[in-house]
């Protein structure tokens, strides 16, 4: 088969089409014949050496793919040849083949394309995780959503909007203004030109917002803190501002963590306020609760609730 692979810590030029051994599904994995696999800034982070759980190089990434059924490994029951299928995996994605857990593996109705059902896994769990599971949205809240045009960023304004009265407030550049705009988000800010934190104040007359999704990191993380509400919620899902996507910076490495604020449990207490961590390649071991998060996204797709 044919893998896309990181051959060494560096730009897209380290990336290799090579040729590898097929998989063989093993007992209680099936076989997929891979037609669209994801990309996300995991990836990325693997390719410049920066992401500490990637596996060695040379590697591949891709933690999501779409494709049909190829193989069953013995005892598999849920699956046939040739059934089209939407799933997380744990590296080995970006190839033509990549054996998998049976319970990691789900059906994708008629009428979802490869290319949307791809896009859904890593993306949709994620802001479903935090929006949904660990500080669940109400009606009548404001939420803040940084990178609010990246792939995260889409399916939680998407699942902001499945909620009835939820003010949303966005960080992008300003190119993508109209674009966030016609997707439901009530207020853009440029971050590239406002303080942002000074804006949110401004909108919201002072009284801050109910939850904020950061995968800026670093400093960001704490001015995010700083704007919530009594009750509301920090989820830090990434750290983008370690990474520009091209090389690895030691001392943009120590300088970030350097900035980075300690919250204790008595103050947490005493603002009302909570800060939660989520990273989806650290659940993987959590199947139960990864299928239950599945099924959920695959449900709000079918019902037009989200889409990729």
């Amino acid at each position: 088969m044919r893998a896309l692979v990181n051959i060494k810590a560096g730009g897209p030029e380290v990336l290799q089409v090579q040729q590898r051994p097929d998989p063989m599904p093993q007992p209680g994995q099936v076989l997929v014949r891979v037609k669209r696999a994801g990309l996300n800034f995991a990836d990325i982070s693997a390719r410049v050496g920066l992401y500490p759980d990637a596996p060695k190089f040379p590697m591949v990434m891709g933690y999501e793919v779409s494709g049909v059924i190829e193989a069953l490994g013995n005892g598999v029951t849920s699956f046939a040849r040739g059934d089209r299928v939407v799933s997380m995996c744990r590296f080995g994605g970006q190839a033509e083949l990549v054996a998998i857990p049976e319970s990691q593996v789900r059906k994708i109705r008629d009428g979802l394309g490869f290319d949307e059902a791809a896009a859904l896994p890593v993306n949709a769990l994620t802001a479903f995780h935090m929006l949904r599971w660990v500080a669940p949205i109400q009606p009548g809240m404001t939420v803040l959503i940084h990178m609010a045009a990246g792939g995260v960023g889409l399916l939680a304004i998407q699942l902001c909007k499945a909620v009835s009265n939820i003010t949303i407030i966005g960080t992008s550049s300003a190119a993508k203004h109209d674009f966030l705009k016609a997707q439901g988000v009530h207020h853009c800010i440029d971050y590239r030109t406002k303080d942002y934190a000074k804006e949110v104040m401004e909108l919201t007359k002072g009284r801050g917002v109910d939850r904020v999704l950061d995968a800026l990191g670093g400093p960001d993380w704490e001015k995010g803190y700083n704007l919530l509400k009594p009750g509301g919620h920090l989820h830090c899902f990434g750290w983008a501002n370690m990474v520009d996507g091209k090389t690895r910076s030691l001392f943009t490495v120590v300088s970030q963590f350097l900035k980075l604020k300690k919250y204790s449990p008595m103050e947490l207490m005493d603002k009302n306020r909570g800060v939660s961590g989520t990273n989806m390649g650290h659940l993987w071991g959590e199947v139960e609760l990864m299928a239950h998060h599945l099924e959920k996204v695959l449900e709000l797709t079918a019902e037009g609730k989200l889409t990729a």
